[in-house]
């Protein structure tokens, strides 16, 4: 148990803490002027704090999975592609996505990714070898 929820943990802590600085602190005026522009509000309510939670939670265990099998590099990358580049197409196709947030979230969430990967390959090898 010790090799797989403690690296799961502290993997989604560290998403968890990664996605909350980026969304609310460097990018929440993108997101809330695209919305405003498209005659909605941001999702900022509690239940949506908490779906995202979920969201780290899910992208720590695939990170897991997938760092059983791939080096930590391809780990990373096949992680972030799963984890952000599939879910830009698809709020890009539902045009909920503000495209100049991108400049900014494609490098920060691939050092999430890395992180997170780096997180769970060090804790599983360390665990491991114990």
């Amino acid at each position: 148990m010790k090799k797989t929820i403690l690296p799961i943990l502290l993997a989604t802590i560290w998403i968890s803490v990664s996605e909350f600085v980026r969304n609310t602190f460097l990018l929440h005026n993108y997101w809330t002027e695209h919305y405003h522009n498209l005659g909605m509000i941001f999702p900022e309510q509690p239940i949506n704090g908490a779906v995202w939670g979920i969201w780290s939670l899910c992208f720590a265990i695939v990170i897991f999975i997938i760092a059983k099998k791939f080096s930590l590099l391809q780990t990373t990358f096949l992680s972030w592609f799963i984890g952000f580049v599939l879910m830009w197409i698809v709020i890009w196709n539902m045009s909920v996505l503000p495209t100049g947030i991108l400049l900014f979230a494609i490098p920060l969430s691939f050092l999430e990714a890395f992180l997170a990967s780096l997180i769970i390959k060090k804790l599983t090898n360390r665990t491991e070898s114990c």
